[in-house]
């Protein structure tokens, strides 16, 4: 029997990575407790599953991440101003990356983003086996830090600042969140797996997992929005979960025959009303709580395609 090529692959959706982390952690009890960088041979994640997936990619535990994001998520997302949103997002990035670079990762890794000028993705990949061209001048995470890297995939513009960033060429990007272009970035993981390191579709096994579908918030008003200064959040919102869905379609159509479990259930419960900027905690709590019951309606499927 030909080796499996196991692929990881999470959503954005900002502080509801909270449902992401709450099956993650089922996940890796049932494969034994050991970090999920030695259970999986290439994870990709967009914003939050960025954070997420980098985390994972370097060997931490879920609990780990758990931990981080329950200290330090909602002031990230809580604060007013986009200035502010992204001064405390590259804060958090130095303190928990510092200046560690692509060769870090113990797995395959990739971080998406979008270029904001081009209007197309850039995705921060480890090793040349997954570049689709130019491979002789390939450079790991284009020459960037995770943390830039990860910056750049969580920034949901205009709710935070673009991320600027300069590659080992010497080219200056303008960036913005990865859920503009891949929010399900399962559909680029499979793209790379096949088309750049060459794995038969027979031999890949995917896990997707989404932040959930959750009733939108009833915002009050705001100031900015009213003159025109941002968008409303459930526009933004809704931008990101059609993508979210669109991506899924065609992964469910082009790859049809390659073994995938997706997680992401939806939610109808007044109470579970959330969006990508949640600051309470009861409820992030709560969503996480909805990741673990969705783990157990997946677990057989889980355990048919892992174990």
């Amino acid at each position: 029997m030909a080796e499996e090529f196991r692929i990881l692959s999470l959503d954005g959706g900002g502080a509801k990575g909270f449902y992401t982390l709450g099956v993650l952690r089922e996940v890796e009890a049932m494969l034994g407790g050991a970090p999920l960088c030695e259970s999986f041979d290439l994870i990709y994640g967009t914003s939050t599953g960025s954070i997420i997936a980098a985390l994972l990619a370097l060997g931490q535990s879920v609990t780990d991440v758990v931990r981080l994001y329950d200290k330090h998520v909602v002031n990230v997302v809580g604060r007013f101003r986009p200035a502010s949103k992204s001064a405390a997002l590259t804060e958090l990035a130095r303190e928990v990356f510092e200046d560690q670079r692509f060769d870090a990762f113990k797995t395959e890794i990739g971080i998406v983003a979008t270029r904001w000028m081009e209007e197309r993705p850039m995705i921060f990949k480890t090793s040349m086996g997954q570049a689709h061209g130019s491979k002789a001048s390939f450079v790991p995470g284009f020459g960037c830090t995770i943390g830039e890297a990860v910056q750049a995939s969580c920034s949901a513009y205009p709710f935070f600042k673009k991320k600027t960033v300069t590659t080992s060429k010497g080219e200056r990007v303008q960036l913005i969140d990865g859920g503009f272009c891949a929010n399900n970035p399962a559909l680029y993981a499979i793209a790379d797996a096949t088309n750049a390191l060459g794995k038969p579709l027979e031999q890949l096994r995917v896990l997707s997992v989404g932040v959930g579908e959750c009733p939108p918030i009833r915002k009050v008003w705001n100031p900015l929005w009213w003159y025109g200064k941002m968008p409303p959040i459930p526009l933004i919102q809704k931008t990101l979960e059609i993508n979210t869905q669109s991506m899924e379609q065609l992964r469910s159509i082009l790859f049809r025959g390659v073994r995938t479990v997706r997680i992401s259930d939806p939610f109808t419960e007044p109470e579970m009303a959330t969006d990508l900027f949640e600051c309470d905690k009861e409820k992030l709590n709560r969503l996480m709580q909805r990741g673990t019951q969705s783990f157990a309606k997946y677990e057989a499927d889980l355990a048919t395609l892992l174990t």
